[in-house]
């Protein structure tokens, strides 16, 4: 089984979401797909129901915390029927308006407490806002984190390591010197794997992401850490069911795991 611990499945064409799922169903990928806000979890737990390698999380994307700030009570039944919590997070360098950063921090301090509350798996956006992700998570309590797409300074990343997340690497480790750098830090114990499907592809070549590029990060990490992979990709889905084990809210999914 592999492991794609972050991706946007709602954000697929209606027309697309069937080869999608075939796809995921085919090369076994446990898929943690996340939601920025209630209209694509409603959506996201709509195409979980199709497959069971599937994992629907409710978050609020830090571009969109400023729309939601002030209605964060009509969104917490949405935080506990989730059996995860994310995209939340902070966001300082594609949101570049400071007015922004208060109302993204009082959202992302909710869906911290609410995670924390419920004792569920947080999955990060920490882009240009590294150091100040990693104060919140410990001043809310926050043991079981995915920190998605990593790309900031690396003695933050060593902090981050320390305190015991997980990184997934995704397809900019492909043309990234900084993102190589980074997932050969990570250590073995804390690797997942990514595709942030479909818009992660796009971002950095302008195609399309579909989840076979799962196996080109894959290649590209195995180089890197000079292992099989095959032992690579073992070793990603201990951390995810390490991660998973013993949570009431994701027994299903570690199951698949084994």
């Amino acid at each position: 089984m592999l492991i794609d611990a972050h991706a946007h499945l709602d954000k697929y064409e209606s027309d697309q979401i069937g080869e999608v799922l075939a796809d995921i169903e085919r090369r076994r990928i446990l898929t943690l797909s996340v939601s920025v806000d209630p209209v694509s979890f409603t959506r996201t737990e709509s195409i979980a129901a199709r497959s069971p390698l599937v994992v629907p999380s409710f978050g609020i994307h830090p571009e969109n915390a400023p729309l939601l700030v002030d209605s964060l009570a009509a969104v917490e039944d949405l935080v506990y029927r989730a059996p995860m919590i994310g995209e939340i997070g902070l966001d300082h360098r594609f949101v570049d308006d400071e007015a922004r950063y208060g109302p993204q921090r009082e959202v992302f301090a909710s869906m911290l407490e609410w995670a924390r509350a419920q004792g569920k798996v947080v999955n990060l956006h920490c882009s240009g806002a590294e150091g100040e992700t990693l104060d919140m998570l410990a001043s809310h309590g926050i043991e079981r984190a995915i920190v998605h797409w990593y790309s900031g300074p690396l003695d933050v990343l060593s902090d981050m390591i320390d305190a015991g997340y997980l990184f997934t690497v995704g397809v900019e480790v492909l043309h990234s010197v900084h993102i190589q750098q980074v997932a050969q830090l990570i250590p073995d114990g804390q690797l997942l794997t990514e595709t942030d499907n479909p818009g992660g592809l796009k971002w950095v070549t302008g195609e399309t992401g579909h989840p076979t590029h799962l196996l080109e990060v894959l290649d590209q990490l195995a180089r890197l850490r000079g292992i099989p992979v095959a032992q690579l990709t073992g070793s990603i889905r201990e951390n995810l069911a390490r991660l998973m084990q013993g949570d009431p809210n994701l027994v299903d999914w570690s199951s698949e795991l084994g």
